[in-house]
């Protein structure tokens, strides 16, 4: 079971995030889970402020990636009840802001996918969309959403 999985490797999931605008932070439709994007904070303050190849590096755009899917998943635990509701992941979308001329967006997004294998075995492995964007939300420089089947 996931739950078990996570106590197994370690990991402790941060606070379910709320919503801090118009949106919920999960959507149930089916036997499918939409996470709303997570930015990676940390006890309210944005991890890495900045973009990727300007300032903040690849490896800690990755580790904000990686925050962003603990985040993820504590929202999910927190709209489910439990992680092991969950089949499995289908696809995540990573939002890089990027400094003109970074084109390692994968790279970044690598630090959230190999997380969700590391949890969920052969069920975590998901389509995925990096994208480079200018500008993030709070100046972060990665979101993520995730889409999830139950």
């Amino acid at each position: 079971m996931i739950e078990e999985r996570l106590a197994e490797l370690g990991i402790e999931l941060p606070p379910a995030p709320s919503a801090i605008a118009s949106y919920v932070p999960v959507r149930v439709v089916g036997r499918v889970a939409y996470v709303s994007g997570q930015v990676a904070m940390v006890d309210g303050v944005p991890m890495y402020p900045g973009k990727v190849g300007d300032g903040v590096s690849v490896e800690q755009a990755a580790e904000a990636a990686r925050r962003c899917a603990l985040q993820a998943l504590s929202a999910l635990r927190g709209a489910l009840g439990s992680l092991d509701l969950v089949r499995g992941m289908a696809q995540l979308s990573v939002f890089v802001a990027s400094a003109p001329g970074f084109t390692d967006q994968p790279k970044v997004a690598n630090g959230a996918s190999d997380l969700l294998v590391e949890i969920f075995g052969e069920a975590g492995k998901h389509s995925r969309a990096a994208v480079g964007v200018s500008e993030l939300p709070l100046g972060v420089p990665v979101e993520l959403t995730v889409i999830a089947e139950l």
